[in-house]
């Protein structure tokens, strides 16, 4: 990895993208993580519903809901079933040169099967590595990350054995069958023709999948059998137990098809990582955020931790009825929100990759809806101002630490884009677009160029 910074040039060396006339096409359609969102809907349903059907059916064995892990994990085929059906029979993705597979003219297993035992030892031996790293980061062996070991452990034989016929159908309508995974395998074999950088390559992408794969497995059973077991009982009459609901409901859908996005990372769907961000700060300013990083810095005990003595929107505004209403209405929009921009990317949803260009969605409104829409939530659900302690100290620090874990995001947010400024020409157009119509975006662009010194244009690093 390295870090790219920003170049400071004239503008007139430098002229800015002009916006395109229209907003470029979205590599997702806006249908593919909805019909996604519907099928985990209805399994959750048949779950929380399981003791009577099983009565009505006659069926052996305890008569109970589903809320267990393992049908935490179950609800992925039934977001991921529905996407897949989506994107190859009405999006047709599978025949896009994006995909880099000519399906007209298959070779024979012949002809590819050095290229592809080559390209399977150097995936297995990644696997081996990460399997390795899991081994040793004593954090997978405590807590929820137990149960995202048993799920990969158990795993772990199938994708052995379906991997062998997988690449060699696949490389038999590859147009370059020679990846990144055949370079790194060519590396470890000691092969003529590998190059170092499709090495990085293949490793940014792997290190991304293995790290949030695990995190997002890990954190599938506990939301989702809160959704299942919820008590519907005078909910409807109660705000903040209603928000509550509501925002469990919606994050269950945005860890359920995020965790879909970084295990489907099949060519045939297009979903394939195109390219991991290269750049040193993306990395830093993402990894912070996840365990076990974010717990020194945004945990409890943390250095940047912002609820110190807050006991949140429902402490201040009990009794409250109408503002309750009010109050828990926009913490419910921003949750809504923030799971719209991950229903969005469908099958491709991961942290720093590039996967294709999204467009459409909340993203027609601003380049970054999930970072907004998740910061407003939390200043407006803990309240970092309001402390029970009666500390003006509380609340100082409360603050000014929020204020800091929004300026990560901030940073967060620059990085993507500088990584997708330089892989993507629709991404550039896009970007430009943003900058002169997007709702959000538009004026904050504006803002920025106001703070600008006179002659300065701020562009990314090729």
């Amino acid at each position: 990895m390295n870090i790219a910074p920003s170049l400071l040039v004239p503008d007139a060396a430098r002229p800015a993208l002009a916006a395109p006339a229209a907003l470029p096409e979205s590599d997702v359609s806006a249908a593919v993580g909805f019909v996604g969102a519907l099928g985990l809907l209805a399994w959750i349903l048949f779950c929380r519903n399981f003791a009577e059907i099983s009565q009505f059916l006659d069926l052996p064995g305890p008569r109970a809901r589903l809320d267990g892990p393992h049908a935490a994990v179950a609800a992925l085929l039934f977001s991921a079933g529905p996407m897949i059906a989506w994107s190859l029979i009405a999006d047709k993705v599978h025949r896009r040169r994006s995909t880099g597979i000519d399906w007209h003219q298959p070779r024979a297993v012949a002809s590819i099967a050095r290229v592809s035992i080559v390209k399977l030892t150097g995936l297995w031996a990644t696997w081996a590595m990460i399997g390795g790293l899991y081994c040793l980061a004593r954090w997978y062996w405590q807590g929820q990350y137990l149960f995202a070991m048993e799920v990969i452990g158990a795993a772990a034989i199938p994708l052995l054995l379906l991997s062998a016929p997988y690449v060699l159908w696949l490389d038999r309508v590859l147009v370059e069958p020679r990846d990144h995974a055949w370079h790194f395998g060519a590396m470890l074999t000691g092969r003529e023709g590998w190059d170092a950088e499709e090495v990085k390559r293949h490793w940014r992408a792997w290190i991304i999948k293995g790290f949030f794969g695990a995190f997002m497995i890990s954190i599938l059973p506990a939301g989702f059998a809160e959704v299942v077991n919820a008590d519907f009982s005078g909910i409807v009459a109660d705000p903040a137990r209603l928000a509550i609901f509501l925002i469990a409901l919606m994050f269950v859908a945005d860890v359920q098809i995020g965790t879909v996005g970084y295990l489907v990372t099949f060519r045939p769907l297009d979903a394939q990582i195109r390219s991991g961000n290269p750049l040193l700060a993306g990395w830093l300013a993402a990894l912070i955020c996840y365990p076990p990083f974010v717990f020194g810095f945004m945990g409890g005990g943390g250095i940047l931790a912002y609820e110190v003595n807050t006991p949140g929107w429902t402490h201040w505004f009990a009794g409250h009825t109408s503002l309750m209403w009010l109050w828990g209405g926009v913490l419910v929009f921003l949750t809504a929100v923030y799971a719209w921009a991950t229903l969005a990317f469908g099958l491709r949803f991961s942290n720093l990759t590039y996967r294709g260009v999204l467009t459409n969605g909340p993203y027609r409104f601003t380049r970054h809806p999930a970072y907004v829409s998740k910061n407003l939530f939390w200043w407006l659900s803990v309240l970092p101002f309001l402390v029970s302690s009666g500390s003006v100290v509380d609340m100082i620090r409360n603050t000014f630490f929020l204020g800091c874990v929004s300026a990560i995001y901030y940073w967060r947010a620059k990085t993507e884009e500088a990584h997708l400024l330089a892989e993507d020409a629709k991404y550039r157009r896009y970007h430009a677009w943003m900058e002169q119509h997007g709702l959000l975006t538009r004026p904050l662009a504006a803002f920025s160029r106001h703070l600008r010194p006179r002659g300065i244009a701020v562009q990314p690093a090729e």
